[in-house]
């Protein structure tokens, strides 16, 4: 494996502002030199999430991760410190040294050529679908009342029998293992090639860009042995997590809002009547990688799931992933209609686009999930609905918000506010106290604590070190040793500093940066964020120096005194050169105080 240089490291990081990487994930904005938006890697409503123009780091003061460009794609992506530099070195077109013959050359080779493999292959299943033999998926599709602007939009494709896309793609150019590589063709225990998909209707699954990744085929023949849908296996080019059906499509849409459904056809039956900004989920529960797509290109989400009792818990599901990373996440009410397709063909886009307009929160689909369950005539279940209710409203934390809903849950359901604010508060105490007792529990007894105070004083030190480095560096070298802190992230980045001197204080910070190691990252971010209020830095060094020296002579002091109470073991000499090393400290002591 190539080892990249920190000069290519640097090179990279410069090539990819913090701002404009973060902004493709994050909403910011500026606030004096930084700029601030919700943290992607926590829930929040107000926003706490602060980025650093000059620096080039950033900071979440609510859940404390932090670090620079590199530590961000390595968090938001969930891919490690060296891929998220392939990542960005990739999107600066920053050339990178490779070996010849490495796994990773070859990986490189075979993802271009599969994504090549698949763009042939949605044009051969595009093409078959208005040819004769493609009657069975051309009557479906005129059932299903799809236009060819559609068609061609969602490049819907027919598979044929047998290995026909397998010649197709050896007389295109392509070696065997390149077509299975993609799992369009399966290869049998005799050495055969068949393809995977067979006599179906195809939908290619494409990336955010337009490229198509993978595809999804619905079965047209009334066959029970068949799967209905069957789709690609994840592979090089494709994790299902990380995609979303129609994204491409969506994220030009001018609304603000994206609707979210769980098949190929509610998105394409949508799109066909004007609602240019669906997506579907690839018929997976929504993940977080999703949902921070969704939230990427998209002001809200409405989700829009089958009416059935699976749809409604994938919706309980999807809007917690949604709440959690700060998405405005509403449902969409459907009746009459199993899923999106059918309501709108049944009703019409108007009456859909009301039900767009209308749809709830998390907070009000929960309750109405929970009345479903209670029968409110009976005065049991009229107490146990109102203590559920409470559990819900006690973790809105906006409590304005948290108003509102009281409000309309008095007045629908015909229950006090006093009953209700009591029970809230009654819950959220009990949370408190559970909280405080969880972490009781959870502490180690013979956890060494360090003094905040120690840290406080640790981090002062990076701090100078980083921005006053001309002012501090050697004073604080010769004066304090590694061996003098306490905080394991403090002593990486001290020995970082001795190891490899630098000439200023952006060549520290370059350093520092490429310590691979995330709560590092973090611990600098949040190192860089604190104010010091250090009034005189020439003040501040000295006074940090003479509390480090002050305290190695006390302690030597308390050395010399255990061993003059025990002089039995010393000779006249040894007392007498200890006698006088402790007169002296206590003088160099008594200057210093």
């Amino acid at each position: 494996m190539v080892q990249y240089t920190d000069e290519l490291k640097e090179e990279i990081r410069s090539a990819n502002d913090i701002v404009d990487v973060i902004s493709q994930y994050v909403t910011l904005k500026r606030s004096g030199r930084n700029f601030f938006g919700l943290c992607p890697f926590h829930r929040e409503k107000s926003p706490s999430f602060s980025v650093s123009p000059d620096r080039q780091y950033f900071h979440c003061f609510g859940c404390h991760k932090g670090g620079d460009v590199f530590t961000f794609i390595s968090e938001i992506e969930r891919i490690s410190f060296r891929e998220s530099l392939e990542f960005l070195a990739e999107k600066a077109r920053i050339e990178l040294p490779v070996a010849e013959n490495t796994e990773f050359n070859k990986n490189q080779y075979l993802k271009d050529r599969m994504h090549k493999i698949n763009a042939t292959t949605t044009i051969f299943y595009h093409e078959r679908l208005y040819k004769p033999l493609a009657k069975i998926a051309q009557d479906y599709v005129k059932q299903r009342k799809l236009d060819n602007n559609t068609l061609k939009a969602f490049k819907i494709g027919y598979s044929g029998e047998y290995n026909e896309l397998y010649k197709h793609l050896k007389n295109s150019g392509f070696k065997d293992e390149e077509i299975l590589a993609t799992g369009l063709v399966n290869k049998t225990d005799k050495g055969e090639f068949i393809d995977r998909f067979r006599k179906r209707l195809m939908f290619p699954i494409m990336d955010v860009s337009g490229r198509v990744v993978a595809f999804g085929g619905r079965k047209l023949e009334n066959n029970d042995k068949m799967a209905k849908y069957i789709n690609s296996n994840e592979n090089l080019v494709y994790s299902k997590k990380r995609h979303l059906f129609a994204l491409n499509l969506a994220k030009q849409s001018d609304s603000k809002k994206i609707i979210l459904v769980e098949g190929y056809m509610d998105a394409i039956s949508l799109y066909q009547r004007g609602f240019n900004n669906v997506v579907a989920s690839l018929g997976t529960a929504l993940t977080e990688e999703q949902g921070r797509l969704l939230r990427k290109y998209s002001e809200q989400v409405i989700l829009s799931y089958d009416s059935d009792g699976a749809g409604q818990e994938a919706i309980l599901r999807g809007l917690t992933i949604l709440e959690n990373q700060g998405c405005d996440a509403r449902v969409l009410q459907m009746e009459g209609a199993k899923d999106p397709d059918e309501y709108v063909i049944k009703y019409g886009s108007g009456r859909f686009k009301l039900l767009v307009e209308n749809a709830v929160s998390l907070v009000e689909f929960k309750i109405k999930m929970l009345k479903s369950k209670y029968n409110l005539e009976i005065a049991n279940d009229k107490i146990k609905f109102l203590k559920e209710i409470t559990k819900i409203l006690s973790n809105v934390d906006n409590k304005i918000e948290r108003e509102i809903y009281i409000d309309k849950v008095s007045e629908k359901y015909n229950i006090s506010k006093e009953a209700i604010y009591a029970e809230v508060n009654k819950v959220s105490y009990n949370n408190v106290n559970e909280t405080v007792l969880t972490k009781s529990v959870k502490r180690e007894p013979k956890e060494v604590v360090i003094s905040p105070s120690v840290i406080k004083r640790e981090n002062m030190i990076i701090y100078l070190l980083i921005n006053h480095f001309q002012d501090a560096y050697e004073q604080i070298v010769t004066n304090i040793t590694l061996e003098d802190f306490k905080l394991e992230e403090n002593r990486t980045i001290f020995k970082k500093i001795l190891e490899s001197p630098a000439e200023d204080s952006e060549k520290i910070l370059q350093m520092i940066s490429n310590i691979e190691n995330q709560d590092i990252q973090s611990h600098v971010s949040e190192i860089l964020v604190t104010d010091y209020e250090i009034s005189s830095v020439e003040k501040c060094i000295e006074d940090v120096v003479n509390i480090y020296t002050k305290e190695r002579l006390c302690n030597r002091k308390l050395e010399i005194i255990k061993a003059l109470e025990s002089t039995s073991s010393l000779s006249k000499d040894e007392i007498a050169n200890l006698e006088q090393e402790l007169s002296e400290i206590i003088i160099e002591l008594a200057k210093k105080k």
